[in-house]
């Protein structure tokens, strides 16, 4: 929206800042930020008193995890509240690609408010039927995947990008839409089965988004493109002003969700979240990339598909519990140790992600 006011520029005063994505995400960022500070604990307050109990904890889980019982859930409002706002007051309202990526985020962030919604009024872990949350999600990322290949470039479109090696595509034809749907759902699902421990999904999330921010300028500028051999994506640049909300609405949320959490985000926040990262990678043509920057959620979501395979298999485990972040905790690792080597190893897989970009 602000991005209008270069019209009233004559080119060489204030207005112009607004030219440039670089100010905007930093605009982006601190106007998440401090929406972040301004809402967190009243909606806290509100979460709290409506929600009575608060988050029901599994009887199976983790002895650790009971003291937790009464902490709100539905944090992930916070998120998608600041990242909406500071998204629509700083990115251009005629690309594309935003708006891609907002609706994606919005309409996880949907799936995940109703079920949060049904656990809580229910006071049950179950909440929506899996298949149905599936089903709608399969749905939004349908919409997503043709979004995308409509707005690629030609010579792109229905095309997978090799990182590392240079100049390469696999044309996917018919199958680019179904590997696109696997991206968004995968994400989406992998960040909330992520979301296990008091800030172990948001800072991983946050790494990634950052580092998909950095990819999606320089495939969206054609001298960068041109000095780093990477596929050339107009419009993508403008990506990076929702990557600069999502990290600052981020820290607002962890600041409140830092061990002990105040509050849980929920699965409003961790689908909203992955869906965002499956959309930037699709419409950025960096899908490969994305399973090394978010290399942890893809452990994470592993784990649990070997751990039921195994189990219907052979009647044993090969974790103690899974996700991988529970078996650690089974083995007496601390959680505030456990989240802060998680963390870590984000940030070691996002440095690689970012290499893919030179390393021709």
């Amino acid at each position: 929206m602000l991005y209008w006011l270069t019209a009233l520029s004559d080119g060489g005063d204030f207005y112009n800042l607004f030219r440039y994505i670089t100010f905007r995400a930093g605009g982006a960022f601190l106007t998440a930020l401090v929406f972040g500070f301004l809402f967190g604990k009243p909606l806290i307050n509100v979460l709290r008193k409506r929600q009575g109990k608060g988050q029901p904890i599994r009887n199976d889980g983790p002895e650790g995890h009971f003291s937790k019982a009464g902490t709100p859930t539905m944090g992930g409002l916070l998120i998608v509240g600041a990242l909406l706002t500071a998204t629509l007051m700083w990115a251009r309202w005629d690309n594309p690609f935003v708006w891609l990526v907002l609706f994606v985020t919005m309409a996880y962030g949907l799936i995940g408010f109703a079920d949060d919604y049904a656990k809580v009024s229910k006071q049950n872990t179950k909440g929506v039927p899996g298949k149905v949350r599936l089903l709608l999600g399969v749905l939004i990322a349908v919409t997503a995947s043709l979004w995308a290949a409509a707005y690629h470039p030609e010579p792109l479109q229905n095309q997978l990008a090799l990182p590392v090696f240079k100049d390469t595509l696999i044309n996917l034809g018919i199958f680019y839409v179904p590997f696109s749907i696997c991206v968004i759902v995968g994400a989406a699902n992998a960040v909330n089965l992520t979301d296990g421990l008091d800030g172990l999904a948001i800072m991983p999330s946050m790494i990634a988004a950052g580092t998909l921010g950095v990819i999606a300028y320089a495939v969206g500028r054609v001298d960068f493109t041109e000095y780093l051999d990477v596929h050339y994506v107009p419009g993508t640049g403008e990506i990076l002003i929702f990557t600069a909300a999502l990290f600052g609405a981020g820290l607002g949320f962890l600041w409140y969700n830092a061990p002990p959490a105040a509050v849980f985000m929920g699965d409003t926040g961790s689908l909203a979240l992955g869906g965002a990262l499956g959309a930037i990678a699709v419409a950025t043509k960096h899908e490969l990339v994305l399973a090394i920057v978010g290399g942890l959620f893809v452990v994470e979501a592993l784990s649990v598909i070997i751990q039921v395979l195994y189990f219907k298999r052979t009647g044993r485990r090969v974790f103690l519990m899974a996700p991988i972040h529970h078996h650690y905790e089974k083995k007496g690792w601390a959680e505030p140790t456990i989240v802060i080597r998680f963390w870590i190893i984000s940030l070691i897989l996002a440095m690689i992600g970012l290499a893919t970009l030179k390393v021709r």
